[in-house]
């Protein structure tokens, strides 16, 4: 069953609640959770700060109870009331006592009445075990409860604990088993860009059983297109139908309800962007810098893991003005919300993608742009590249699937970008301490407006 409320949190900020929750005295401890969530239909709140109570303050810690002072979620009721913010209590079980107690109940039934006399619209209450699953649920300002189906908790790994199994082991799944395809079968995944690389991403996502795969791309089917986007064919080119349209009719014959759903639009619309805040996994296979600059922004606003794909063919010149291939190159980022994004790591700068601003502005220059396409130096219209576009969109997938069901033998940390050089027969690893990572104003930033921080973003703007 696919999760009607989510909770997600960064790695980061799961490992300072650990530490200030099991302090190691066997006692009860708490923190109040201030979430902003992500627009669209989907109810996912995205832990944005934390206030720690001091354990220290509280009127009575034991190991079964806890008593602490209000002004500790008045503190919190100052931050969220601005944007009209969400507020999860949250404190911790020693024992490991996997369900919410009657003094839990009690407690909810007094505290947050009053939280939503302050502010907000939905409020809420976790547990965190010794092992660091996390159960949460959620309340409207009836007070009618409804249970926080997932939590995740995207780092390096990513953890989905659910509210069906929590008192099970926290062990994941087993990479390539069903038990892999059971979880997969209850997350969304998120493809930006249904071209080369991309719609082989989006095929193998869909074979994982991924219950739902959210396609966004604007383009339409071209001839120059059929040697290497899978799910197409010639009456689809002729017709000029839209890439999405056209992949999610084909995989939607795979299974007996539909689950791939296409969003024909430039993912610098808002149309594009409230889509992809509707997944759990976010893959980026597109050819332009802008467009990977907003699933940059994408991954820090909504707490998404991203994984970034590319192609390139660089030429070099021969004797008597011929050209020769100098390498068939592929690289894989993976970016996680608390970590170092595709800007920090050189992927694109402000100069260029004002550029590219430039050239998209001026039709001659973007035709040219366009026309030298994968083969640096050659103008190939339909150039062959299937064979190396399945090679990074596999190590693309891959490279999740490490992250979300752990099988290497090396920390997860030492991957942060994979780069393979097919000419030289090399693969190289980049670890995420390469990289360094700069503050990010827009971590778990959710539905404020305007969207990501960008006015073309804003409500009522044309899509």
């Amino acid at each position: 069953m696919m999760p009607t409320c989510t909770l997600s949190l960064t790695q980061q900020v799961h490992g300072q609640l650990q530490r200030h929750l099991f302090p190691g005295d066997g006692k009860e401890a708490a923190a109040v959770l201030v979430c902003t969530r992500v627009p669209g239909t989907r109810l996912r709140l995205l832990v944005r700060d934390v206030i720690a109570v001091p354990h220290d303050k509280c009127i009575r810690r034991d190991a079964v109870s806890l008593t602490w002072p209000s002004e500790y979620i008045e503190r919190a009721i100052d931050l969220a009331e601005p944007g009209q913010l969400s507020l999860i209590l949250l404190h911790s079980h020693p024992g490991g006592f996997a369900e919410f107690s009657p003094v839990d109940d009690r407690s909810d039934q007094e505290i947050i009445p009053a939280i939503f006399q302050a502010c907000g619209s939905l409020h809420g209450s976790a547990v965190m075990l010794p092992n660091g699953v996390i159960f949460a649920r959620i309340y409207t300002p009836n007070m009618k409860m409804m249970d926080v189906d997932l939590v995740s908790v995207v780092g390096p790994d990513l953890s989905f604990w659910w509210n069906d199994a929590r008192s099970r082991p926290i062990s994941r799944p087993m990479a390539f088993t069903s038990q892999m395809t059971a979880e997969l079968g209850r997350l969304t995944a998120c493809v930006i860009g249904v071209s080369g690389t991309g719609s082989i991403v989006a095929e193998q996502l869909c074979r994982l059983g991924f219950g739902r795969v959210i396609l966004i791309d604007h383009d339409k089917v071209e001839t120059k297109n059929l040697n290497r986007i899978l799910n197409t064919t010639k009456t689809d080119a002729d017709n000029t139908l839209a890439k999405v349209a056209v992949f999610a009719g084909r995989a939607n014959q795979y299974r007996e309800h539909e689950y791939v759903v296409p969003v024909e639009a430039n993912v610098l619309t808002r149309k594009a962007v409230v889509a992809a805040g509707q997944a759990d996994v976010l893959f980026c296979c597109v050819d332009t810098l802008r467009a990977r600059s907003i699933a940059d922004l994408v991954c820090k606003a909504f707490l998404l893991p991203l994984f970034d794909v590319g192609v390139a063919i660089p030429t070099r010149a021969t004797t008597g003005d011929g050209r020769a291939i100098d390498e068939a190159t592929g690289r894989i980022d993976y970016v996680h919300p608390a970590a170092s994004s595709l800007f920090d790591r050189g992927i694109y700068t402000a100069a260029n993608l004002a550029a590219e601003a430039l050239a998209e502005a001026d039709p001659q220059a973007h035709a040219d742009q366009v026309r030298r396409g994968y083969i640096d130096g050659i103008p190939e219209q339909a150039p062959s590249v299937i064979a190396l576009n399945m090679r990074a969109a596999s190590a693309c997938v891959m490279e999740f699937i490490a992250r979300g069901f752990p099988f290497r033998h090396d920390a997860n940390t030492r991957y942060a970008r994979t780069r393979f050089m097919l000419a030289e027969g090399v693969e190289e690893h980049e670890a995420e301490d390469a990289f360094h990572a700069s503050a990010s104003p827009h971590l778990a930033r959710g539905d404020e407006q305007p969207l990501l921080g960008l006015p073309v973003l804003s409500e009522g703007e044309i899509e």
